[in-house]
């Protein structure tokens, strides 16, 4: 039997993916950005098209949607709907966040745990790829409101997760206080202080020092690499950063320590611009603290100004950090930034840039660090927390953050490498997309078809 050539085989694999996965918008988008990387990969390994790892690959091993019912403040049954999309543990147990938002879905879901397939291979830690969350809103919610629903929530999630199969972390909306909620059910249910089964964890009782830090500070240090290897530096650079959670707070304080002007900072009612540079104070007070809108800080900031709806990206900046959500960084908002003289852009959030703007960004010749490693530092940051936990031992905050600095330079040289090998340097999306799918399908190809 003779092979399809790679062309063939990539156009066959999407058609089934999209045939499958109608009404699954964000999900089809990640699958096609790591398709139009890979016919070089396949030119060069046509075992991979006969093993079929392809078509294994997009498929993900088990999905699950389950009901979450739990009570409100005044009494009242609320139901949303959870998830847990266990996509590939070619190279270790499941590990992916949970995001609590209104826009979850289980597309959503899907493009997130096919996208933490590839980040997680990236950074060399064996974990293989999920994720996991529910449409539960907790902002306005109270903590005692946060808690129902999160016990509800690990009522069921209980029957799928553990310290060798599934780990899950932290997403939008789920921070410190989510996870302790969840751990403290699982430890209730299952009657075992199983440290290792969640990620985030509060660091007196077995968290990570910097993992509340490291998708943020991880993302700088991937666009600090992007730029030492073209000869430039991030000193004395502004810097726009749209969101205002944690990967955006910490993304804001390592550009300030490392010498750069971060001056924006977003959420969904709009954008600041401080042109003094972020309080991280204030910024941390307002939205860590008090959960408070985005516009108080320019209530008590005189050097900022609060835009209603507005966007950082129409702020000229030399360095761009979209750490908000998916397709938040479309073709005009690309072009506006090239106008203004962008040099590098880093991915903190999930697939926040579209293909066109990712598009633009590389025609132009503007450093574009993919989500997938540009914002590894996160879950590479959970699968050290899961080291320790295993060791029962506790790194300090020096240590932890020099080895996120070398998994994050890692992550980068084996991005840039591939690159090399596959004709196109300095494309960090096909460097990242291949370098991760090979070490993902040469581990699927040596286990059997499974």
């Amino acid at each position: 039997m003779s092979l399809p050539t790679p062309e063939a085989h990539l156009r066959s694999v999407a058609e089934v993916v999209e045939h499958r996965s109608q009404g699954e918008p964000e999900f089809l988008q990640a699958v096609h950005e790591v398709l139009e990387s890979l016919e070089p990969v396949l030119a060069e390994h046509p075992e991979f098209i006969e093993g079929g790892i392809l078509e294994r690959l997009v498929e993900p091993e088990r999905q699950l949607v389950f009901r979450v019912p739990w009570t409100d403040d005044e009494g009242f049954v609320r139901v949303n709907r959870g998830f847990r999309v266990q996509f590939n543990s070619a190279l270790g147990p499941y590990k992916g966040g949970l995001r609590f938002h209104p826009s979850v879905n289980l597309s959503v879901i899907k493009f997130l745990g096919f996208e933490q397939i590839f980040k997680n291979a990236l950074t060399s830690q064996r974990i293989g790829g999920g994720k996991g969350g529910s449409d539960f809103d907790p902002s306005g919610r109270s903590d005692a409101e946060v808690m129902r629903f999160c016990q509800s929530f690990m009522t069921e999630l209980v029957h799928h997760i553990g310290e060798h199969t599934d780990i899950p972390a932290g997403d939008i909306g789920v921070g410190g206080r989510e996870i302790g909620f969840l751990f403290g059910q699982y430890r209730r249910i299952t009657q075992r202080y199983e440290a290792g089964v969640l990620t985030g964890k509060g660091v007196g009782w077995g968290g990570a020092e910097v993992r509340t830090e490291a998708t943020g500070y991880g993302a700088v240090f991937f666009a600090e690499e992007m730029l030492l290897r073209a000869g430039e530096g991030i000193e004395g650079r502004r810097a726009v950063v749209s969101g205002s959670g944690n990967v955006a707070t910490y993304a804001i304080e390592k550009i300030q320590q490392l010498g750069g002007r971060a001056i924006t900072a977003s959420d969904s009612g709009g954008c600041i611009v401080d042109e003094d540079g972020i309080d991280l104070d204030l910024l941390k007070q307002i939205k860590g603290v008090e959960r408070a809108r985005i516009s108080a800080y320019a209530d008590r900031r005189p050097s900022a100004r609060f835009v209603p709806g507005g966007s950082v990206w129409d702020v000229p900046a030399e360095l761009a950090f979209p750490c908000a959500t998916q397709n938040e960084l479309d073709e005009a908002q690309a072009r506006t930034l090239i106008a203004n003289g962008v040099r590098a852009v880093a991915e903190g959030a999930n697939m926040p840039t579209t293909p066109g703007a990712v598009e633009l960004f590389q025609e132009a010749g503007v450093l574009f660090g993919p989500g997938k490693a540009a914002n590894a530092g996160g879950v590479a940051t959970s699968a050290l927390e899961m080291s320790q936990n295993a060791a029962r031992s506790r790194w300090d905050r020096d240590k932890s953050e020099t080895r996120l600095h070398d998994i994050m330079r890692d992550v980068h040289g084996a991005a840039y490498a591939a690159s090399e090998r596959y004709g196109r340097p300095g494309d960090y999306v096909l460097g990242a997309n291949s370098a991760a799918f090979v070490t993902v399908a040469q581990a699927m190809l040596e286990q059997g078809v499974i």
